[in-house]
């Protein structure tokens, strides 16, 4: 008997000890998902190493039942602390082709004009907001702000700000509270996506549950949030650059202003083209344009504004948008041939769904699968890095008036 609890003693520490070793190699890149497992192994071997300093005398034989319960929980433990490796696996990080090393910084705003309209407590609304600029870099660069999707975070797209960075841009991506999977300011306070805007999003995709008019409402009402919060962002940004210290503000070249977002997060971006005149460039990622709609009583239907839009704009569709572009009313702004929109560049993903225009392909491909009802038939690295060459060709078209912007109509 206590042989066996000797050879399973050695085992457990000699696990750890693996485990430690591939984590200092290049084997395993350490990272929040690992830390179930370590934890565990490390209470295994912690667990052997007791059971080895133990007398042979003092090892009693344990009931079947309880060796039975015992085998039953390690397993379960076991099982639960591979889910995080699983569903966040190691990868490999996109292609930074820029000069610059990348530094990021967290800031929260306070807007002193809006209340929060999630909460009861007569707080202002509160926006985080994360910077990734070139370090060691001297002079002013173009400012790139970006805006997220329906459920998304912050980070969504850290490759595209990681390369656009590299060369020479700085961008600010906005957390929006409740609108965002989650945020957490720079106090600490976390703050969860609002259940009753989830409900309202999901419900919008479904069938006889708004009318036609609802999901008009609902959908200006979205951008009057998001739009806010990016003028708050802007805003502050421009007065900080102007009066501030700090080495992040005085690197933004404040003649020179870009927006971007996925989903959601492009309509909105689209919209603060229109509304704001020192906005240089925009890029929309799969969204359509709610600000450019009306809605049509007459019809009960939406249509499109008739009103040109003069802000150099790169469209970028994936097959979950491209197939909606005239049949589906929500887009009918997005219509390739909306003459309104004659000048914008317009290129299309094959293959792709709707999320390959984001990191979360590459950091939780079974995430991405699940959240989009299927894999994508593009190579992730192939579309992820494509689409981040292809905005920073535009933003130094547009922003920087260097060298040329030609892209192609598919990829």
């Amino acid at each position: 008997m206590y042989s066996r609890i000797k050879l399973l003693s050695w085992i457990r520490i000699t696990l750890f000890i693996v485990f430690v070793i591939l984590t200092l190699s290049p084997v395993i890149e350490w990272g929040f998902s690992w830390g179930l497992l370590a934890a565990l192994l490390f209470i295994f071997a912690l667990k052997g190493s007791v059971d080895l300093l133990r007398k042979k005398t003092g090892v009693r034989p344990s009931r079947r039942s309880t060796r039975v319960w015992k085998r039953l929980l390690t397993a379960v433990a076991l099982l639960i602390s591979l889910i995080p490796p699983i569903l966040f696996p190691q990868y490999r990080a996109p292609e930074v082709t820029g000069e610059y090393e990348v530094r990021t910084a967290v800031y929260t705003y306070t807007d002193p004009n809006r209340m929060e309209g999630f909460t009861d407590t007569g707080e202002r609304r509160r926006v985080n907001v994360e910077f990734w600029y070139p370090g060691h870099a001297e002079g002013t660069y173009p400012l790139i702000v970006f805006s997220h999707g329906a459920f998304g975070v912050r980070e969504s797209n850290a490759s595209t700000f990681t390369e656009l960075a590299s060369h020479g841009y700085v961008v600010a991506s906005v957390d929006h509270p409740y609108h965002s999977f989650y945020t957490q300011s720079v106090d600490g306070k976390v703050t969860m996506i609002n259940a009753d805007y989830m409900r309202e999003v999901n419900d919008s995709n479904k069938d006889g549950i708004y009318t036609m008019e609802e999901l008009y409402g609902l959908t200006q009402k979205w951008m009057k949030l998001r739009t806010g919060d990016m003028n708050l962002v802007i805003d502050h940004i421009l007065e900080k650059a102007a009066s501030s210290e700090d080495p992040v503000y005085q690197l933004i070249d404040t003649e020179h202003i870009g927006v971007i977002g996925h989903s959601m997060g492009g309509a909105a971006s689209v919209a603060l083209g229109r509304e704001r005149s020192d906005v240089d460039a925009v890029v929309n990622l799969d969204a359509p344009f709610f600000t450019e709609l009306v809605y049509d009583r007459k019809m009960n239907d939406l249509a499109a504004k008739d009103e040109p839009y003069r802000v150099p704009l790169l469209n970028i569709y994936t097959d979950d948008v491209w197939r909606q572009l005239g049949k589906n009313s929500a887009y009918a702004a997005n219509n390739t041939r909306n003459p309104n929109f004659k000048d914008a560049y317009t290129v299309h993903f094959e293959g792709a769904k709707h999320l390959s225009l984001t990191d979360l392909p590459l950091f939780s491909p079974i995430l991405a699968n699940m959240l989009q009802r299927g894999q994508a038939d593009i190579d992730k690295y192939y579309c992820i890095e494509t689409m981040n060459r292809l905005i920073l060709e535009f933003y130094d078209y547009t922003l920087k008036g260097t060298g040329r912007f030609a892209p192609q109509a598919v990829y």
